[in-house]
């Protein structure tokens, strides 16, 4: 992929310039006769912060759940995430606040009618490996929320996939730090494109959910910076987020929410970010600390053990414990990200103006097109021919709709959710439930094949289902696995007994295409027996549509895969989520009637998740181990073929990769051509790295020729003790493949040595 925006960054670190706050810098660079926008934006902050007295400066840095916040904002106050009341005698808007990963989120129903465009997963947006998608699904969200009279966004999560089973992965981007920080810049500046304020979340390590109140996550420092914090550096400089949203868990020692070293030496100094830390909704445990290691404002303090910065904050500062220059800073830091971002001076309307829904559901149908990825395809069973005469539906609710992911990021779509069912146990019970958006497979697909026989089984009975499919043009197995915030799965197989029944289809129908609706990897103890396989994700609020048109050729599939597929779970790093223990004694003691309060930690343990793979997230760890997956990172089929060609490698103070791609088929078609170098960590190991990718819309017989320019710290280690980044002199290979481990071409870069700081 091409990265135009980077060029001045990539310029001025070859030339030994500093990594910290490339955005600003470049600004402050390019126009040294006048004021940037930013600069512009802190001095009216600081008039601001001068203005204000004590009461109004502590009102802005801790939120309310909507009922509690006083006195009666401008606008009503309805049922949301957060509210913070503003300041009308300065000009400083309410800020009202929603989550907002997959679409403006109305859970479990808080405001009643109100819905919203409802986005395939993050995980399917980062498959499409497409920047322009995130880019235009994040303008879409804004502008919902714009008109909804919502501010802020909850929205840019980024937490790198370090585990398949993550329960959370679906809301995420996957599990490499470039593409992850690209697609979650492009996605976050499509949000501020509305002049609103997005956030960028959970900094940092946020990689699993059980017990994730409590869990303290180890990892080397320098690789942290070389993965997971790489994809958020990547994406801050991309989409400028106005705040960060900190993490629940402890990262070595401190939790997220009070780690000096993240939010203090990281994101503040080295990075240069000016904007504010919001917590995480329940996510602080102390004032002064909080206060003095960069937090600046409690997010849903209810959800705390107790309000740390209401009147404790007020005590801290009068004591001198926290100084009123740290609180100016607090609020200079909140009032710049609602300045820049463009809210202050476009403030969101009064009142819930007029959506077009139509149009932005248009946005959702093409990031799942987009998304889907071809898994196998024996025998080019598809495209499916729209002369069959009878197709075969099971399972899934596929009669009805497509599965959604749960928790905050849950969207109550147009068109309502024709299948709900509650959560009688779990953390995730009273915000979550298994949902279905009404996008119809049985229906799209009737559409397209009008002159087909073509019905629904529901999949309870295998042995109906295997009558059924005999005879049948194609039988299409929906597949579901339900994922959600707050809680891991502790199988990646399939519920219900799915495998016997996909089993049982397969033996009966030599045509049997199986249709994965997931919110990432799981195990297909059934993959060799079947012909067909697309991996759907949750295809979002237009998945029937989008899922149709994949099956009949209406668009080619294009989608690859931002996350490994494991062949087995002791393919991991880890097979199951660390704390399991500890979450199965609190289950015990609650089911044994023990009344005890247990807050947000759900009475589970403190307890620590080692990271020793460090940098070499996903890919790089089956490289590393010499582990083959099921599917590989960046791996996904089409209805045509691609071909490279005429490799060139340019070096030296720099790293530029270009050639040529061919569509060799008889199809229109889209490619993802992928360029790794094998680099060293500051670990000492060698891994290849995805360097650069973009995707390719080709006639056939087509040839483009693609020139991918490597930003450095994609591929160099970070050395601590500098602190900077390194890229030794020397050899580095390259190769450019379709996927993670394909060597279509080779070659070799010699490149000069290079340090630039943070």
């Amino acid at each position: 992929m091409r990265f135009p925006q980077h060029a001045a960054l990539i310029a001025a670190l070859l030339a030994g310039a500093s990594l910290a706050a490339p955005v600003f810098a470049q600004q402050q660079a390019a126009n040294s006769a006048q004021p940037s926008s930013a600069s512009g934006a802190e001095a009216r902050a600081d008039a601001l912060v001068r203005a204000m007295t004590l009461e109004e400066k502590l009102q802005l840095v801790h939120s309310y759940f909507p009922p509690l916040a006083k006195p009666q904002p401008p606008i009503a106050m309805i049922p949301s995430a957060g509210h913070v009341p503003g300041i009308p005698r300065l000009g400083i808007p309410t800020l009202r606040e929603s989550d907002a990963s997959l679409g403006v989120a109305n859970q479990v129903e808080q405001r009643k009618g109100d819905v919203a465009t409802a986005l395939p997963a993050s995980i399917a947006t980062a498959a499409t490996f497409n920047p322009r998608l995130a880019y235009e699904g994040g303008a879409m969200i804004g502008a919902e929320a714009r008109a909804k009279t919502f501010n802020i966004l909850l929205a840019g999560g980024i937490n790198l996939t370090r585990d398949p089973w993550n329960g959370r992965n679906f809301e995420y981007l996957g599990e490499d730090p470039l593409l992850a920080g690209v697609m979650a810049g492009e996605h976050i500046k499509g949000v501020q494109s509305n002049a609103i304020v997005s956030t960028i979340k959970h900094f940092a390590l946020n990689s699993q959910e059980t017990g994730r109140t409590v869990l303290d996550a180890r990892i080397d420092r320098a690789a942290l910076r070389e993965s997971d914090l790489l994809a958020f550096q990547i994406a801050t400089e991309i989409g400028k987020p106005a705040s960060v949203m900190c993490a629940y868990n402890k990262v070595n020692g401190d939790y997220a929410c009070e780690n000096d070293w993240l939010l203090n030496t990281v994101l503040k100094q080295d990075w240069g970010y000016k904007g504010w830390v919001m917590s995480d909704w329940g996510a602080v445990h102390s004032t002064q600390k909080a206060a003095m290691n960069g937090l600046d404002q409690d997010s849903g303090q209810e959800l705390d053990d107790a309000m740390y910065f209401d009147k404790a904050l007020a005590g801290a500062v009068k004591d001198g414990s926290v100084p009123m220059a740290r609180l100016d800073d607090m609020v200079r830091r909140i009032l710049f990200g609602v300045i820049d971002s463009g809210l202050m001076d476009k403030p969101v309307p009064d009142s819930a103006q007029p959506i077009d829904y139509a149009a932005h559901a248009e946005v959702a149908q093409r990031a799942a097109e987009e998304g889907i990825v071809l898994l196998k395809n024996k025998g080019d069973l598809l495209p499916l021919a729209k002369t069959a005469k009878k197709i075969v539906l099971i399972g899934a609710h596929a009669d009805v709709g497509v599965l959604s992911g749960g928790g905050s990021s849950q969207v109550r779509s147009v068109g309502g959710a024709p299948v709900e069912i509650p959560l009688t146990k779990g953390a995730a019970a009273s915000f979550a439930r298994i949902t279905w958006h009404a996008s119809s497979p049985l229906q799209a697909i009737r559409a397209l094949a009008p002159q087909a026989s073509v019905t629904y089984l529901d999949g309870s009975d295998p042995k109906a289902a295997a009558k059924a499919v005999r005879g049948a043009d194609m039988a299409i197995v929906f597949a579901w696995a339900w994922r959600t915030e707050a809680q891991d799965p502790e199988s990646m197989a399939l519920p219900d007994q799915q495998d016997a029944l996909i089993e049982a289809v397969a033996a009966a129908n030599a045509k049997t295409l199986v249709v994965l609706e997931s919110g990432g990897p799981v195990l297909m103890p059934w993959v060799d027996r079947v012909p067909a396989i697309l991996s759907a994700w949750y295809p979002g609020q237009r998945g029937g549509e989008a899922i149709a048109r994949i099956l009949f050729g209406g668009v080619d599939p294009s989608g690859r895969l931002p996350i490994t597929f494991p062949a087995s779970v002791d393919q991991a790093p880890r097979s199951e989520p660390a704390g399991l223990a500890e979450l199965h004694a609190a289950d015990a003691r609650r089911s044994a009637g023990n009344k005890t309060v247990y807050g947000m930690s759900g009475g589970v343990a403190p307890f620590t998740v080692d990271y020793p793979e460090g940098a070499e997230v996903g890919y790089r760890w089956y490289a590393a181990k010499q582990r083959k997956p099921l599917f590989p990172f960046g791996y996904g089929l089409t209805y045509t073929r691609f071909s490279y060609a005429n490799l060139k490698i340019e070096g030296g103070a720099g790293l530029t990769v270009g050639f040529d791609v061919t569509n060799t088929g008889k199809r229109a078609g889209a490619d993802v051509p992928q360029v790794y170098v094998e680099a060293k960590s500051a670990a000492g190991t060698r891994a290849y790295r995805l360097a650069g990718f973009e995707k390719v819309s080709l006639a056939p017989g087509e040839t483009r020729h693609v020139s991918v320019t490597v930003d450095p710290r994609v591929i160099a280690r970070f050395d601590e003790a500098a602190p900077g980044w390194k890229v030794d002199a020397g050899a580095y290979p390259v190769v450019v493949g379709h996927f993670a481990g394909d060597t279509a071409l080779k070659g070799t870069a010699m490149l000069d040595a290079l340090s630039a700081r943070p």
